[in-house]
């Protein structure tokens, strides 16, 4: 078993041993167990608050390990507007409900809910089911790098 105790920004020209794929929720536990692809077992010991993002690299207890952290394609609802206000809006309205959200130009993304997908339908946006990588926006007050 391998223990993980200190997070690294990205760093392309890094030499990894090997990549973890995980959903965004798994991202932000900082004590948790992984089982990797390869069956090896990962634990992770990262300080309380941690939130890793998809590229980000955890190194080993010992030093002798560097891992690759992978967004997991995961089920989400894409929302697409036809108007940039349209989009605002429903950020706007996604936001009072304190929603992971991933925020970009053209789509917001979140887990899928029944009735924040109806919300939105009714509202003029276009909501498809999609498994895709999910990168939920850290809010005002997280650490981005």
């Amino acid at each position: 078993m391998l223990t993980f105790t200190k997070h690294l920004p990205a760093n392309p020209d890094a030499v990894v041993s090997f990549s973890l794929p995980m959903t965004a929720d798994d991202r932000t536990r900082s004590r948790h167990r992984f089982e990797t692809d390869a069956k090896e077992v990962v634990n992770l010991r990262l300080p309380r608050g941690t939130v890793l993002r998809d590229r980000d690299l955890l190194e080993s207890e010992d030093g002798s390990c560097l891992v690759l952290v992978r967004a997991k394609p995961e089920p989400v609802l894409t929302a697409r507007a036809s108007t940039g206000l349209l989009l605002m809006r429903a950020a706007y309205h996604l936001g009072n409900r304190h929603v992971a959200l991933e925020v970009a130009d053209n789509y917001l993304r979140f887990s899928p809910d029944s009735v924040l997908q109806g919300m939105l339908e009714k509202m003029g946006l276009e909501v498809t089911a999609e498994i895709v990588p999910f990168q939920p926006d850290m809010g005002a007050y997280g650490h981005s790098h």
